[in-house]
C-alpha cells in the first residue's frame, strides 16, 4: 500500500490490518483500505488465494441509504450508475451488497433500476490472482490499475451517498 500511495496521493490515507484468532496465522489474511468518505472505501485483500480488490459502501446510516436510493431513482445519476456497474461487470468485477427481499415501497416494481434501489450496500470486487508478479513491485501496478477501474463507482458513491462533510 505504500507503493500505491506513493503512486497516487489520493490513496495516502490508508489502514492495514490482519484477520485471525492466532497471531501466527494473521499473515494469511491481510486487508488494507483507503477510506474515501464515511462508509465508502477502496480495499485490497491478500490471502492464500492471492489479491482481491474492491470498493465498498456498507454499514451506511439510514440517511445515506435514502440518498443512495434517491440518486438511483434520479433520471441523471441513476442511469450513470447503471453504466458504471455494467462496465465493471464487463471488466470482471462482481457487484454484491445487502439487498431488500422485496421491491422498495413507493417505487414501481417494474422501475428500470428497481433491483439497484433494493441495495442497502454496494460492493464491487475482483480477484487479481496469485501470479508471479504478486511478489514484485508490479503488484502495486495491478492494484492501481484495478483502483482506476473502480474510480467511477467510488466517485459516484462519494458524490451521491456520502453527503456533506462535517
Amino acid at each position: 500500500m505504500n507503493a500505491v500511495a506513493d503512486a497516487d496521493p489520493e490513496y495516502e490515507d490508508f489502514a492495514v490490518w490482519g484477520y485471525g484468532d492466532v497471531l501466527v496465522q494473521a499473515w494469511q489474511r491481510q486487508h488494507a483500505i483507503v477510506r474515501l468518505a464515511r462508509n465508502i472505501e477502496l480495499g485490497v485483500r491478500f490471502d492464500l488465494d492471492g489479491l482481491e480488490v474492491g470498493v465498498a459502501w456498507w454499514y451506511g446510516p439510514s440517511v445515506q441509504i435514502e440518498r443512495y436510493r434517491a440518486a438511483v431513482a434520479d433520471r441523471g445519476s441513476g442511469p450513470r450508475l447503471v453504466a458504471i456497474i455494467r462496465s465493471l461487470e464487463r471488466d470482471g468485477f462482481v457487484i454484491t451488497g445487502d439487498l431488500l427481499k422485496r421491491p422498495l415501497r413507493g417505487h414501481p416494481a417494474d422501475h428500470p433500476r428497481a433491483k439497484l434501489m433494493r441495495h442497502r450496500s454496494v460492493i464491487a470486487t475482483r480477484p487479481l490472482g496469485c501470479e508471479e508478479w504478486i511478489h514484485t513491485p508490479a503488484a502495486a501496478d495491478h492494484v492501481l490499475a484495478a483502483f482506476s477501474q473502480l474510480r467511477p463507482l467510488a466517485r459516484w458513491l462519494v458524490k451521491n451517498v456520502s453527503g456533506p462533510r462535517p
